[in-house]
């Protein structure tokens, strides 16, 4: 598995947005409740999505991506894990199968190729 990417939550996504880019974060999404940037150095990714306020429900989701969503959830629903999402394949054009770690932390196994730097609503420049 590889580490993709972080998805943070944003009380004001546009102060947020402002924020990462004078950080030095390239956008590469943008939408009035989401936003992704690309790491200045690398080829990993961030993203922020809009919430209404922070705790219940607001939470970061970690994301690995992996060549193949449906063999790991078997390996791993094999081997005890408990999974809060079975794969199924997303809105977003990514195949996603979720569960919490022992903290409560979401994350996703997910896979995406291409689509995961180029989706069809990539900003332009």
């Amino acid at each position: 598995m590889n580490l993709n990417q972080i998805t943070l939550p944003a009380l004001d996504i546009d102060r947020s947005v402002d924020f990462y880019r004078r950080m030095g974060f390239h956008q590469i999404v943008g939408a009035p409740h989401y936003a992704r940037f690309e790491c200045p150095e690398g080829t990993s990714t961030f993203s922020l999505h809009r919430v209404e306020r922070l705790g219940t429900g607001a939470q970061a989701v970690v994301y690995f991506e992996t060549a193949d969503v449906d063999a790991e959830f078997q390996r791993l629903q094999a081997a005890g894990f408990a999974f809060t999402q079975a794969p199924r394949d997303e809105p977003w054009l990514w195949r996603e199968a979720r569960l919490n770690d022992p903290s409560g932390n979401a994350l996703c196994l997910f896979r995406a190729g291409e689509i995961r730097k180029n989706p069809p609503w990539k900003l332009k420049g």
